[in-house]
């Protein structure tokens, strides 16, 4: 395929995430298959660019929460077609997360690439979903003793029940290894509240990850789980 209609088939998942038309994410999707386009650059740089946009016209009130459903369905249906040629890849590090949208929020967008962002990058991952309660993680931190705790949220809201997970986990155990992320979060609060790593956005959540459990395995003295 030439590089240019590439481009334009990332343009068109993009736009049809933004624009809520779901035939034309499946016909952009579809021929990127066809063609050999790489299924992660279809996601990573047509879907997910969608989706940012959207979440900037949510923020700016141009969308409303309507909108964004219908968004997210439209992107949920790109990834239902693309998820499953994307190859898996070795990333030099392999690990067990833990992860959920914390208690109060249902916005799950950016948990869920994220989430198919470790899959395909070999990791163990365990999905508690979305409107987590506290007890929730604690018990299955304690249950699967993961190598890392993700945690999101999308509203400032549940910004402090973020912070009452983080600090219950780590009062369990101090080297309990916490990434957050989420629109209304700063990587100044994320460490003022104890998280051992920030990710701003989903596409920059992998290497964050990689980097915070490498981190971990050449200084093995700074975690121990259980």
């Amino acid at each position: 395929m030439c590089q240019r209609r590439e481009k334009e088939l990332l343009a068109d998942l993009r736009d049809a995430v933004i624009n809520f038309d779901e035939e034309g994410v499946v016909r952009a999707a579809r021929e990127c298959i066809e063609t050999g386009v790489d299924a992660a650059r279809a996601i990573f740089e047509g879907l997910v660019p969608g989706i940012e946009e959207v979440g900037r016209l949510y923020e700016e009130q141009v969308y409303f929460i309507p909108e964004m459903i219908l968004c997210a369905d439209v992107l949920y249906k790109g990834l239902e077609l693309l998820k499953k040629h994307v190859e898996k890849k070795d990333v030099g590090i392999k690990g067990r997360v833990l992860m959920g949208v914390v208690e109060g929020d249902i916005h799950d967008i950016g948990k869920n690439i994220v989430k198919m962002m470790f899959e395909v990058s070999s990791f163990e991952v365990y999905d508690l979903g979305r409107d987590v309660p506290l007890d929730t993680f604690l018990r299955e931190y304690r249950r699967l003793k993961p190598d890392l705790v993700c945690l999101s949220t999308m509203m400032t809201t549940t910004m402090l029940e973020m912070r009452r997970v983080i600090a219950r986990l780590k009062e369990d155990n101090p080297g309990v290894q916490v990434m957050v992320g989420g629109a209304p979060l700063t990587e100044k609060i994320a460490a003022r509240w104890g998280a051992n790593g920030y990710a701003p956005n989903a596409s920059r959540a992998l290497k964050a990850a990689i980097d915070l459990l490498v981190s971990i395995k050449n200084n093995p003295a700074v975690y121990s789980a259980g």
